[in-house]
């Protein structure tokens, strides 16, 4: 399991997950908490974490429902096109790896980082 889940709330952590980035691999989770598919996906990611989450990556969740705008800017500021379940890795401020739906596989976050 996931030891600790940031919760993704406000548009300013967006910032801060841009700065973290440069020291750290930083991963969002954007999830819908109303969709069989991504808690699917959820599921597996946490059972896949005790053997391939990266080493010291911080690990943000974002609720979907109740944070859409946010959903919105992750994509603008990350290039990348909105979709849910989904999660990305942010590295030295870019999104360098994207998946969604049963895609998610952090074995692929591990080769993504290096």
């Amino acid at each position: 399991m996931i030891a600790s889940w940031i919760p993704l709330t406000t548009p300013e952590q967006l910032t801060d997950i841009v700065r973290e980035s440069e020291e750290q691999p930083v991963l969002i989770f954007k999830h819908s908490t109303t969709c069989s598919i991504s808690a699917t996906a959820k599921s597996r990611l946490e059972r896949q974490w005790a053997d391939a989450a990266p080493a010291n990556a911080k690990f943000y969740y974002l609720d979907l429902l109740r944070f859409r705008p946010i959903s919105a800017e992750i994509a603008q500021k990350f290039r990348v096109q909105h979709e849910s379940p989904q999660l990305l890795l942010i590295q030295q401020g870019e999104c360098r790896y994207h998946a969604s739906h049963m895609g998610i596989r952090l074995s692929d976050v591990q080769q993504a980082i290096g």
